[in-house]
């Protein structure tokens, strides 16, 4: 139960809205919820990577500054990879989504774009009972 609160003018409303919430806190226990903070933490230092190292690199001359960001973004991808093929071979992703979350992991702010198709995946995987 989800409520929304509706201000018009100086009167305020609230009603409850059934609906369910899928971005709720991955759930390290599933195939997908692994996916899906693997993403996260790898879209944050893919970020860091590009948003920090490399301007550091190429405009401060400051060549050694991506030399351990980028040892642990590629550490991180792999585990993400990992991680996708987990699902894909546990049938827990399809071929379709996997491709997706892996053409997103190449892309700044992907991981975070595809997470609530994710989480989607992870609730159904949820109520399968199906917790790996």
């Amino acid at each position: 139960m989800v409520f929304r609160v509706e201000a018009i003018g100086f009167f305020c409303g609230c009603h409850a809205v059934k609906r369910i919430i899928f971005c709720r806190m991955p759930n390290w226990k599933t195939s997908v919820g692994r996916v899906r903070i693997c993403g996260k933490i790898e879209g944050v230092s893919f970020i860091v990577l590009m948003g920090v190292a490399m301007p550091l690199k190429y405009l401060a001359g400051m060549p050694t500054a991506v030399k351990w960001p980028g040892w642990i973004h590629g550490i991180l991808f792999v585990v993400y990879c990992l991680a996708i093929l987990m699902a894909l071979v546990n049938g827990r992703l399809s071929f379709g989504k996997s491709v997706l979350a892996f053409v997103a992991s190449l892309l700044p702010f992907g991981p975070f774009l595809i997470d609530r198709t994710l989480a989607k995946d992870e609730a159904e995987e949820i109520s399968d009972g199906a917790i790996s």
